[in-house]
């Protein structure tokens, strides 16, 4: 009987405990057996005060699930790496995207796998998605991706830090979907971004994208939204509408709707990462992470008013 995937998660915040320790007790072939924490708040598992501490006194681990900010991932992804465990990177995988290149070159000098896992991407219609408008004549998207961040970061400052992404950090979870279900490569044209007076990185953002076929894509993205969240991706082609629906979890084809699925992302993002373990491979698309970045190159500053959590 081969021996179950040893993970142990670092950072043990709202998304580990709603999402990955669940996932991970419902994936055949993986096992949870530690976290590491500054604060104490898993009392069923062994804990650890950080990283180093977790490589130095559970040396039996296989692997890590990197669910800290942004800003501390590329310091914990390589002192992993270096320690000979595979290493998932919750979205997005890092501050910068030069980050990214040096980690997968030591995931593969070390035979260990990188995994940037763009969770949205196996939300239950974005395969069909996919495979529809393989064969569709696309015109136009339009994403609207707005939710409210109280909800969804209640008492996060760091994630309107710099590095903290502000709204992109729910945004890049459209963009990783667009870039899974388009043909070709998408780029950032412009964008502009609206930065609360008291914060370094914006509440609200709209782009506008295209491919070297001159695809209009327009992207709207606010953390401000209360009430009913909003997460849709339109498509405008030649065979009807096409519309991805409640983060992916709902396809509709025109009036039909042919995929109304619970969203079951974690369980398979985790099959997944199992699956490059076996095979000693890594998966590291950065194309979501890029088109932030462009949008932040490219992009005109707006101050709006002050954001208190």
């Amino acid at each position: 009987m081969t021996e179950p995937l040893r993970i142990a998660i670092v950072g043990f915040g709202e998304i580990a405990r709603r999402q990955h320790v669940p996932a991970i007790a419902r994936t055949a072939g993986a096992a949870l057996i530690a976290v590491a924490d500054p604060v104490r708040s898993s009392p069923d598992l062994p804990h650890f005060r950080d990283l180093q501490a977790l490589l130095r006194d559970r040396p039996e681990i296989d692997a890590v699930a990197l669910c800290t900010p942004p800003q501390l991932r590329r310091e914990q992804a390589a002192a992993a790496l270096a320690a000979g465990k595979h290493v998932l990177l919750e979205k997005p995988p890092g501050a910068a995207v030069s980050e990214l290149a040096p980690l997968a070159a030591a995931a593969h000098a070390a035979g260990r796998t990188l995994f940037a896992s763009w969770h949205s991407r196996f939300a239950p219609a974005v395969e069909p998605a996919r495979t529809l408008l393989a064969g569709r004549n696309i015109t136009k998207v339009t994403i609207t991706w707005k939710e409210d961040v109280r909800v969804w970061h209640p008492g996060q400052a760091w994630i309107f830090e710099p590095g903290g992404f502000g709204v992109f950090d729910p945004g890049i979870n459209a963009l990783s979907i667009l870039t899974r279900i388009l043909r070709e490569p998408v780029f950032a044209k412009s964008a502009e971004l609206m930065f609360p007076s008291n914060r370094a990185a914006p509440i609200a953002a709209e782009l506008e994208l295209s491919d070297q076929n001159g695809l209009p894509v327009h992207a709207a993205f606010d953390f401000r939204q209360t009430g009913p969240q909003t997460w849709e991706i339109h498509c405008e082609t030649d065979a009807g509408p096409v519309a991805l629906l409640k983060g992916g979890r709902q396809l509709r084809d025109g009036g039909q709707l042919i995929v109304d699925a619970e969203k079951e992302e974690y369980p398979a993002l985790y099959r997944h990462f199992l699956a490059l373990t076996a095979d000693g491979k890594s998966d590291v698309d950065l194309a979501p992470l890029q088109l932030v970045a462009d949008s932040f190159m490219l992009g005109r500053r707006h101050v709006v008013e002050a954001f208190e959590d």
